[in-house]
């Protein structure tokens, strides 16, 4: 009964060592080593435009990694990948578009290196990455996205410096029962403002500011059919009623009975300096990204600017009865470009 025991008590001992020494490898090992084994390219459109979206998919959670821009002698994005492995994927893979050329993935020790031949020199102005989890009912791993998209592109709702914090009053111009002026194709002002008045709410939230809408929909603020005082008062109160609200921005459509009218303007009330500021700097945005005639920045008695208590701006984006300029205001693209040109006058104004 004692050589049993004994016996049993060595064979414990003797597995104990050898699982003592195998299965804390076993578990650093399954903790750190990846391996590369998904390689995906994509056309996509971001803010209207064409980009290139890629994905690098490995096993294990989400990926881990640093990346280096090189612009000089090689326009180059470095994506290196700590303790991982190259799969199945291959090691050159060719791109050939606008966005880039080519892409070399080498192992360099344990870490895992990807560069990307860039058309252009690599800056915060052409691409975005980011991760994302593991979507087993896709059969996709977790994976790197990478979009490259042209320079000075808004790049879909990436953060804008200097607003985050910020309450900011955001007024699409007209709704429900009152369409505002009608283009000769048949389209609404009503419909272009909230259109672009949504996408600036939105490329303002993903920069961290606190957006309000005086419509959230195709709808009347006050009550359908109120005369234009109840309905204008309404606006207003939306954004007085908050002491926090740093700006109020009315966004509207111009309109002539001569088609020929044409460009963009924007206005503030006289006597505000900051209003003044304001809309000088939207206009200056506005004119770069839109492309159109500059009516100047200009005074106005228009209700909203003489009646919120916070600096405040109107803007006539173009001319919805001109054709050419309809046919822009209609167009998604264009819409993201002007949203995004808001969104830059707004950051110039808090920054001073």
């Amino acid at each position: 009964m004692n050589n049993v025991f004994r016996w049993a008590s060595w064979v414990g001992v003797l597995m104990a060592f050898v699982f003592g020494l195998w299965l804390p490898q076993m578990a650093e090992a399954s903790g750190q080593s990846h391996e590369l084994n998904y390689f995906q390219t994509s056309k996509v459109k971001i803010a209207g435009a064409n980009a290139l979206r890629i994905e690098i998919g490995m096993t294990g959670d989400e990926p881990k990694y640093t990346v280096k821009e090189l612009s000089y002698l090689r326009k180059q994005l470095i994506i290196t990948l700590p303790n991982t492995e190259r799969g199945k994927v291959k090691s050159f893979i060719s791109l050939k578009n606008e966005f880039a050329t080519q892409v070399r993935i080498s192992e360099i020790g344990e870490n895992l290196q990807v560069a990307i031949d860039f058309v252009n020199p690599p800056s915060k102005d052409n691409y975005r990455i980011s991760t994302v989890p593991a979507e087993r009912r896709k059969k996709k791993p977790a994976r790197i996205i990478l979009e490259l998209f042209k320079d000075n592109v808004d790049n879909g709702g990436a953060s804008v410096p200097g607003i985050k914090g910020k309450t900011i009053v955001v007024d699409a111009g007209h709704g429900g029962s009152d369409s505002g002026a009608v283009g000769p194709t048949g389209v609404k002002e009503k419909d272009v403002t909230f259109a672009v008045a949504k996408k600036v709410q939105n490329l303002l939230t993903k920069s961290g500011a606190r957006v309000i809408m005086t419509r959230t929909r195709d709808v009347d603020v006050y009550a359908p059919n109120a005369t234009d005082r109840q309905e204008l008062q309404a606006r207003c109160d939306v954004a007085n009623r908050d002491s926090r609200v740093s700006l109020f921005l009315s966004i509207h459509c111009n309109a002539f009975s001569s088609p020929a009218a044409h460009g963009m303007e924007t206005y503030y009330c006289a006597g505000s300096a900051k209003g003044q500021e304001f809309a000088s700097l939207l206009n200056e945005e506005l004119a770069k990204a839109g492309g159109l005639f500059n009516r100047g920045v200009k005074t106005a008695n228009y209700y909203v600017l003489r009646h919120t208590n916070m600096p405040a701006s109107l803007i006539e984006l173009a001319f919805v009865t001109n054709y050419n300029e309809e046919k822009l205001l209609r167009s998604d693209a264009y819409q993201n470009k002007l949203a995004g040109a808001i969104v830059k006058g707004i950051a110039r104004y808090f920054k001073g």
